[in-house]
């Protein structure tokens, strides 16, 4: 484990952290950064196991909501309705991510998939940032279980790397009368679950394989991506809910479009 790949794993962590939660895609960007900077890991077993940090991150943010919830539940039958509106919301990711993972990383782990969908995923946050639609919901609680089953069926779009399963599923919850802020917030409960799933799995499948430089360049990642991401899930909600997604949107056009310079450039 060299001073280089630290440096590496550093900036791949930090990527990590920064775009877990916003609608960008965190993978896109890591495998992106990861191609053009030459790091590498076995089956890209790093890009998602320092996801653990980035939910770390998040269930601190929010430890005080869900041991309010935990300790509603058993009296309290919108609490239990939330819960399993949340994991209703898992379930589709888990059964296909659980049946072919393995395809997905090897037919659609590729920079230039990532940079169409970078592109195009966009466009789509554009436009629906831009339209009128009606607002149902205002409150993350208020969610129907069918909303929620809905909702983690376009979380699957995200296992297409440069999708992004925040933008996947904000889009779903928005287009069904979510607003912003509430369509955000069940992003990031339905993270939790969704990422702790892709980290038991990976860990599974791969760990066998790891070396120690790769477990300690996983902790380091660990470390950086639970710092950054935890700077930017106290800021998110504060900041959809007044200027909207067409940052992001841009972002990833930008990215998109550079990264589709850079290959064409540099391969």
């Amino acid at each position: 484990m060299d001073v280089a790949s630290i440096g590496k794993a550093v900036v791949l962590a930090l990527v990590e952290g920064a775009t877990e939660f916003i609608p960008v895609s965190s993978t896109g960007h890591q495998l992106l950064v990861g191609h053009f900077i030459g790091f590498e890991s076995p089956n890209n077993t790093f890009e998602v196991l320092i996801q653990l940090g980035a939910i770390l991150a998040i269930v601190g943010v929010y430890f005080r909501q869900l041991l309010d919830l935990l300790r509603r539940a058993p009296h309290d039958p919108n609490a239990r309705r939330f819960i399993l509106a949340i994991l209703i919301a898992f379930l589709p990711a888990a059964i296909i991510g659980g049946l072919f993972s393995k395809y997905i990383k090897f037919y659609l782990f590729n920079p230039w998939i990532i940079c169409s969908t970078l592109v195009a995923g966009g466009l789509v946050l554009l436009v629906i940032d831009e339209t009128e639609i009606e607002q149902k919901y205002d409150d993350v609680h208020q969610f129907s279980l069918p909303m929620a089953l809905k909702i983690g069926l376009f979380q699957c779009l995200a296992m297409i790397p440069g999708v992004s399963r925040s933008g996947a599923t904000i889009v779903g919850a928005m287009l069904m009368g979510s607003g912003k802020r509430a369509a955000t917030e069940f992003s990031f409960y339905l993270a939790m679950p969704t990422m702790a799933g892709a980290f038991a799995k990976d860990l599974l499948d791969n760990y066998k394989n790891l070396s120690k430089d790769d477990v300690g360049l996983i902790a380091i990642g660990f470390v950086v991506a639970f710092l950054s991401a935890l700077f930017v899930v106290r800021k998110l909600l504060n900041y959809v809910s007044r200027h909207g997604f067409s940052l992001f949107a841009w972002w990833r056009i930008l990215v998109g479009a550079a990264g589709f310079a850079g290959l064409i450039v540099f391969g």
